[in-house]
């Protein structure tokens, strides 16, 4: 039956070209023969084939923080005619010698919809050019699952130009938002909240299904057959449930999800429960600024919660007595808790289906990098080759520190400084050398949250201790920030502890590598190589100083990592008392806090740079108003 229908659709498609000459007519059937038998070995269609290898035709412009698609070379296709920018193949850009079209072809409308629907399903996310690297990101996952229905809003013109000459499918959403980036919790935050609202009313009456998503979360693996499952559901959304309700990939109880819906990630049937729901919410979010987008929905949804839809599916009567709602469960559909902090869905033995990076601190660039540490962020060749190259060590972190006694905020805390103090050598030295430091995994006993808690959540599947987001000690965002050199010396790059291990990471930038054993003072063969290894391993004295550091390693600035084996005593301080106090004055800045005891307010601690210098210093929060302020 393939084979007959991949001749029917080939010999369909030759008619309109050779219909005229006979001779023509036979060449084109005996082609099309030998491209189905091909297509049959195949165990494709000819039609199937011809999608295949279309969809795979070299972009013009490739994308740049997404890893470079495969191309497949094939015979000189006959010209099919100008393409729509909205059903050409995605990641092939259009001709740069042609202009880009006015503004007007690229508003919102149920034809440029229905260009990208497939399975009557559009799945949507949207923002501006702050946001550019997320968006190729979302788009590089989906396409890489096979996804391509999908729809790109732009609330900037910069935005949608960028994504049209990358040949990402984008729509013009009117917003003139400013490119830069928006906080949470700012009015322009707020803004973007209500655009959503906007294009969920605006889209659903169009007919197809909407799965609607932030940019800030990816994708890694295909939803649509796990959403097709509830083909009743109105709406299934996911949540900010922490504590698991159930242990395989059925819907989270909805009786047992304490925690608010979260609208980052939701997808919405074209019914009419739905639609009128989509049009109360944006009523009342345009009728009080005030109100968050999120705590609106969850409002307007809760405002009836039961009985359930029947025993077995997990849905549940919602919002007017009519809207049927499951909820997502946390463990596959997951939040930045239950994917980084709990590890759920391994611990489950799940597959999880997105992450979306929720329960984080320091702001988009904590957000990115929580992604670039679960090796789930596309970012570009330059970032896997730093100028000066990268600087690394082995962590040593004795079994008592991470496994003896109770799991308390005193343990935490040693634990931690222990760490703390391996850092702050490190940044040292790899501002000494210029280079970029890979951070080594961070070890945790306790949890971070925004209240007074136990350790960790009660109910959930916390292993103690855990590697924690780095966001969970360290300000990220200050980390990567650019900080006037005068007053904080040399910037000094990072980069997230799974770098060596992502697949982006070029093999030759691991071939060249330089381990260096760390030695005693005056040991005979103190500054040698053994050349054990493709570069050797250098032996080099502790408490070396800075002469010795720029003497010895000028020798291998051509390699592209250098790892030291320890910073236990590495590096003896810097000769230049000004750069020592340059130095200082950035990596004070550098952490944060801890949240939060219950037994006193406030009850965040602060962490500190220098806590080693400091005699008899214990973990306390702020003990008046006036010492509530970072480490001087």
């Amino acid at each position: 039956m393939e084979g007959r229908m991949g001749w029917k659709n080939a010999l369909d498609k030759a008619k309109p070209v050779f219909a005229t000459i006979y001779a023509a007519v036979i060449i084109g059937i005996v082609f099309s023969s030998l491209y189905v038998i091909s297509a049959i070995c195949s165990g494709k269609s000819a039609a199937d084939s011809t999608t295949s290898w279309l969809s795979r035709s070299p972009p013009l412009e490739q994308a740049p923080n997404v890893s470079q698609p495969e191309i497949v070379q094939a015979m000189s296709t006959p010209s099919l005619g100008p393409q729509s920018m909205s059903t050409r193949p995605i990641w092939e850009a259009p001709t740069r010698t042609k202009k880009m079209p006015p503004l007007k072809k690229f508003r919102l409308s149920k034809e440029l919809v229905q260009q990208r629907v497939k399975d009557n399903v559009v799945i949507v996310t949207f923002g501006n050019y702050a946001f550019m690297d997320f968006i190729l990101t979302w788009v590089k996952h989906l396409t890489d699952l096979g996804l391509s229905n999908l729809l790109i809003g732009a609330m900037d013109t910069k935005l949608l130009e960028a994504l049209y000459w990358k040949g990402v499918p984008v729509f013009d959403m009117g917003s003139h938002m400013s490119t830069i980036d928006v906080g949470w919790g700012l009015p322009t935050f707020h803004k973007m909240g209500r655009e959503k609202v906007i294009l969920i009313d605006s889209i659903l009456p169009y007919g197809f299904e909407l799965l609607m998503c932030d940019t800030d979360m990816v994708w890694l693996k295909d939803p649509l057959p796990y959403l097709a499952r509830y083909l009743e559901a109105d709406v299934l959304t996911s949540s900010d449930q922490v504590v698991p309700t159930v242990t395989d990939d059925r819907l989270d109880i909805w009786q047992q999800v304490g925690a608010a819906y979260n609208i980052g990630i939701f997808h919405w049937r074209p019914t009419d429960p739905a639609k009128r729901l989509a049009k109360e919410w944006k009523d009342m979010l345009l009728a009080d600024e005030k109100i968050w987008d999120q705590n609106g929905f969850n409002d307007l949804v809760r405002r009836q919660l039961g009985p359930p839809v029947d025993e077995e599916s997990g849905l549940v009567y919602a919002f007017d007595g009519s809207l049927k709602l499951g909820v997502l469960p946390a463990s596959i559909f997951c939040g930045g808790h239950t994917y980084f902090v709990q590890a759920m869905y391994q611990q489950l033995r799940l597959e999880p289906y997105a992450v979306h990076t929720t329960f984080q601190y320091a702001g988009t660039e904590g957000k990115r990098h929580r992604l670039r540490e679960g090796m789930v962020f596309y970012d570009p060749p330059e970032y896997y080759d730093a100028p000066g190259g990268f600087l690394s060590f082995k962590p040593s972190i004795p079994k008592s520190l991470l496994l003896d006694g109770e799991h308390n905020v005193k343990s935490h805390f040693s634990l931690i400084n222990y760490q703390i103090k391996q850092i702050r050598m490190a940044l040292s030295i790899a501002s000494l050398l210029n280079r970029t430091l890979v951070m080594p995994p961070l070890w945790c006993r306790l949890d971070k949250l925004w209240f007074p808690h136990p350790g960790v959540l009660e109910g959930s599947i916390t292993r103690q201790p855990f590697i924690c987001p780095l966001d969970h000690v360290f300000e990220v965002n200050v980390m990567l920030k650019e900080l006037p050199e005068e007053i904080f010396g040399p910037q000094i790059g990072i980069r997230e502890y799974s770098f060596f291990d992502n697949p982006l990471m070029p093999k030759q930038a691991k071939e060249s590598w330089l381990d260096v054993e760390l030695c005693q003072e005056g040991t005979r063969d103190s500054v040698a190589l053994n050349t054990t290894s493709p570069l050797g391993a250098l032996r080099f004295p502790k408490r070396s100083n800075e002469e010795t550091f720029k003497t010895v390693f000028s020798s291998f600035k051509d390699v592209k990592v250098i790892q030291f084996s320890s910073m236990q005593d590495a590096f003896a301080g810097f000769t230049n008392k000004a750069r020592e106090e340059k130095f200082r004055n950035r990596v004070k800045r550098y952490i944060g806090i801890w949240c939060c005891v219950a037994e006193h307010t406030p009850g965040h601690i602060y962490y500190d740079m220098y806590w080693d210098e400091k005699p008899g210093w214990i973990p306390i929060p702020p003990q008046t108003p006036e010492d509530d302020h970072p480490p001087p």
